[in-house]
């Protein structure tokens, strides 16, 4: 897919083509795309010239803004992918000319060899794609394609073009690098191996297809019986009779019954009740999640030294990142955020994924959260690998929230589940205490913690002698924490009362964090809001009073205790101890006599709580009507300013694309919602209502003069994000699409949904990357979770 470089956008890298993923299942079993691409010559030039030139405050140039599509003059490319079994997948490509008059379009499926022979085996032991009679042969898989006569096969090789990546007398490895097939068809270059063999190769279908009519292409991949073979030396193609003509005998009947099955099996998962718009967002949103699996593979220690086929790399590369690094070794299919932008784990957007994925497969969501705490993966400190990118940043600790969360979904019997992971994230506990508390005060640093450019100045990168950043953020997370392993360790006490010594220090653990974020300078009283607080050298404190969700992660800090304590009578008596010998910790015990009585423990009290969220259901403040925006529309007529080592700084609220380049340029924490923190604030309303019950109620929205409950206001957060996705009444526009009507209104575009990284503070207009299924897929979790009515009324 065509996109821009970060330095090529305005904001930072940006797709530009238009892709969907519309279906998929969890096994693979059926999975659709489309793809939408002009008949018109691509536009790359004017593209990368016109966002080239408009600066930060500009909206960015799409290709739908280059007339590309207009008057229709586009295909419509839709790719069905069906299993017949494990070993045996079917492809139809449908081809529609949406535009006026016929036209012809060269349509290349490809298949090629992972390239390890250059690195990974000795030198010579290469396999080979050859050309059967309908037929590419690799080994023991064969790749049928019909309208043989119709077809055009190409090959070359999956190598580096070295003499034009390179230059300066780079010597290519294969007389037909992996360009070569592209080369050919458009340029007519004689790159292609004449000998029908290489590691790569196309079956190439020149179609020419009438306005408004489509055409069929039909292939097969499947292994003919498995085999053990040297690569060098693949298995002759079949002859022409049974295994060629048989391939596609009962193409439609397996294509229609996947399909079958995959309508039932989505039928069944959504709820009672949902509307057909509602259908599509959880079914597109859900596909969008099995088509960003990847595999992934990344050994740092191997990237450090470099390929043997390759000159060496450059001196010092250990120190460019990753250098610390070295026991990690990737070789994995992983839930990535996004498959073009963002192709790569990011450990507290995994924790995410997982949660969602988990509403269709546990056992997956599972692995997933069992893989990055293994040891290929986490630190022998301790510390988790956030991305790619660097993966010692410090991330969230998301991980056990989410480990819970998929728990429960999955029925709440995997014990074994909950202690593999239990025992690893003590590892990580123990590393954010050792290393993110500078002053061992219980109040946390950790950086930017995935917010990126919501703070005044970059958290990750303060000067040692600007002082330090004591975090609201980054310390409820902490308290998040330290309740999810008390949960988890209460759980397993009912199974194996060793569990009971552990969950004592949890409880005691976060009742120090409660403790030092409300009376350590974090909690303003004057504002009702949790800040961070700049620590200068001096030891002078001052808060950055930026009314953002920084201050609003406390909230999310609380667990309903339930039953969980009881028939653990060792853990209640050791309780009881502790608040005898310390007894402002049970000010973080909230207890309510509603049927027989419950507790809550939480950061937040219940009438600090009110006043928190006076600020946030404000709708000149943070609630706006498509969800909670990262930062309060306050700040629009009241920036936030402070100086740090001589350096002005300033905060004010930026509802879409941001206007600082901090973090690659197109990452904005400073107005437009995001779906994760809505999420897990919304599941917090919910534990409280558990606690307080329906009749604790606060102003909603601020200024309304109406009460709600919390637990209906959870409801009205959650739909005000599903909302995001559905047509306006009448039929008008989505807000994420609302600015190019087409991708909403025209037939056949309106029922392809973008999930966008996030979303205008005010508009709801989708912006960032807009494939972000990793956490806006959220919205399927939201579905899911929802009580009550469905209905847009709501």
């Amino acid at each position: 897919m065509f996109g821009l470089a970060g330095p090529e956008g305005n904001h930072g890298e940006d797709a530009k083509d238009y892709w969907w993923y519309l279906d998929g299942t969890p096994t693979h079993s059926w999975q659709r795309w489309r793809y939408h691409y002009p008949q018109r010559a691509f536009p790359y030039d004017e593209l990368r010239a016109e966002n080239a030139r408009r600066g930060a405050d500009s909206e960015e140039y799409e290709l739908v803004d280059t007339g590309a599509f207009d008057d229709g003059r586009y295909w419509v490319v839709t790719a069905d992918y069906a299993k017949a079994g494990p070993h045996d997948l079917l492809l139809r490509i449908t081809i529609e000319n949406a535009g006026p008059e016929a036209a012809t379009l060269d349509v290349l499926p490809t298949l090629w060899f992972r390239n390890t022979w250059a690195w990974d085996v000795p030198e010579g032991e290469k396999p080979a794609i050859v050309q059967g009679d309908g037929a590419l042969v690799a080994g023991p898989l064969t790749l049928y394609y019909e309208q043989a006569d119709a077809a055009q096969t190409l090959f070359c090789d999956n190598e580096t073009n070295a003499a034009a990546l390179f230059g300066d007398g780079a010597v290519n490895r294969s007389p037909f690098p992996k360009d070569g097939i592209n080369d050919f068809v458009v340029r007519g270059a004689e790159t292609v191996n004449p000998e029908k063999t290489g590691t790569k190769a196309s079956v190439r279908y020149s179609v020419t297809v009438g306005p408004g009519e489509s055409k069929v292409l039909r292939l097969r991949l499947r292994e003919e019986g498995f085999e053990t073979r040297a690569p060098q030396a693949p298995r002759a193609p079949q002859p022409p009779g049974e295994a060629g003509d048989g391939a596609f005998e009962d193409f439609d009947e397996v294509m229609r019954a996947r399909e079958t099955e995959a309508d039932a099996f989505h039928d069944a998962l959504a709820p009672a009740g949902l509307d057909d718009d509602r259908r599509r967002v959880l079914r597109q949103s859900l596909a969008g999640l099995t088509w960003s699996k990847q595999f992934f593979h990344y050994d740092v220690r191997r990237w450090l030294e470099g390929d043997p086929a390759y000159p060496p790399p450059p001196a010092g590369r250990g120190a460019i990142r990753n250098g610390r690094w070295q026991h990690l070794a990737a070789r994995d299919v992983i839930l990535m955020p996004d498959a073009w932008e963002y192709p790569w784990f990011a450990a507290w957007d995994l924790a995410f994924h997982c949660v969602t994925y988990a509403h269709i497969d546990p056992e997956f969501a599972k692995g997933q959260l069992i893989l990055l705490l293994r040891e290929w993966y986490t630190h022998a400190s301790g510390q988790l690998p956030a991305y790619e990118w660097d993966f010692g940043d410090v991330n969230p600790p998301t991980q056990a929230r989410a480990a819970l969360d998929v728990f429960r979904l999955d029925g709440g019997r995997d014990f074994t589940f909950l202690a593999r992971v239990f025992h690893k994230l003590l590892m990580n506990f123990t590393w954010w205490t050792n290393t993110k508390d500078a002053g061992q005060d219980d109040l946390f640093e950790g950086g930017f913690m995935g917010l990126d450019n919501i703070a005044p100045v970059n958290r990750s990168t303060l000067p040692a002698d600007a002082g330090r950043i004591e975090q609201a953020d980054s310390t409820a997370w902490m308290a998040v924490y330290a309740l999810d392993l008390l949960e988890m360790a209460l759980t397993l006490a009912h199974h194996d009362r060793a569990y009971e010594d552990v969950a004592v220090k949890f409880f005691e653990h976060f009742t120090r964090i409660a403790d030092a974020a409300n009376d350590e300078g974090l909690w303003s009283d004057e504002d009702s809001f949790y800040y961070d607080v700049l620590t200068l050298p001096d030891g002078s404190k001052h808060p950055l009073k930026v009314r953002s969700l920084v201050g609003l992660v406390p909230v999310t800090a609380s667990l309903p205790l339930h039953g969980l304590a009881d028939g653990l009578p060792e853990f209640q008596a050791s309780v009881r101890k502790f608040l005898r010998r310390q007894p402002e910790a049970a000010g973080n015990l909230h207890l309510h006599a509603r049927g027989g009585g419950t507790t809550l423990l939480a950061l937040v009290s219940p009438e600090r709580l009110t006043r928190v969220l006076a600020q946030v259901f404000d709708e000149q403040g943070m609630l706006s009507p498509h969800g909670i925006r990262s930062i309060s529309a306050w700040h629009r007529d009241h920036p936030f300013r402070i100086s740090v080592g001589g350096v002005d700084q300033v905060v004010d609220y930026e509802p879409g694309e941001s206007t600082s380049h901090l973090f690659g340029g197109n990452s904005n924490w400073r107005g437009p919602v995001w779906f994760p923190l809505n999420a897990l604030i919304i599941d917090a309303l919910r534990d409280y209502e558990e606690n307080l019950g329906e009749a604790h109620t606060v102003e909603y929205p601020a200024g309304s003069g109406r009460q709600l409950g919390l637990g209906a206001i959870a409801d009205d957060l959650a739909d005000r994000l599903i909302a995001l996705f559905i047509p306006a009444p009448g039929g008008g526009p989505r807000p994420a699409d609302a600015r190019y009507p087409l991708l909403s209104t025209d037939p056949r575009w309106h029922d392809q949904l973008f999930f966008y990284e996030y979303f205008h503070g005010d508009t709801g207009q989708g912006l960032g990357a807009s494939h972000q299924t990793g956490w806006t897929a959220l919205v399927a979790h939201l579905l899911l979770q929802r009580r009550g009515s469905q209905s847009p009324e709501v």
